[in-house]
């Protein structure tokens, strides 16, 4: 069984930063491509980004690009999400998740397997 715990979240004015972190257990990391979602208030949950198991190339949303980094320390099972220029739509709870089969860089929501319970980012105007 895997666990994925995310921390880093807060409220934060526009125009600033956070870094989220989620931490894995229970299986080998670096085995697996992790990602980054977010779902907003009466809104569907939509990716972020991803990173691959191995070789580290990522995949951004076109809201991300620019602004988020995702990158991964595979010696801490650790999976980051540097956001930078936040703007008041990235307000949403953000969610890490894990894909455990694909041999692809999945983008969509239900190819990813294990999920984190979440962490409010709350950007203020």
């Amino acid at each position: 069984q895997v666990q994925l715990v995310e921390s880093g979240g807060g409220l934060v004015q526009a125009g600033g930063s956070l870094r989220l972190s989620c931490a894995a257990s229970g299986r080998t990391f670096s085995y697996y491509n992790m990602g980054w979602f977010r779902q907003a208030p009466g809104k569907e949950r939509e990716f972020v980004a991803a990173i691959r198991r191995i070789g580290g190339s990522t995949a951004y949303a076109g809201s991300a690009k620019g602004r988020f980094t995702i990158s991964r320390d595979n010696a801490k099972n650790t999976v980051y999400l540097q956001m930078n220029s936040l703007k008041p739509e990235d307000t949403a709870v953000y969610y890490c998740a894990l894909d455990k089969d694909s041999s692809t860089l999945p983008v969509e929501v239900y190819k990813y397997d294990y999920w984190g319970q979440g962490t409010q980012v709350t950007v203020s105007s």
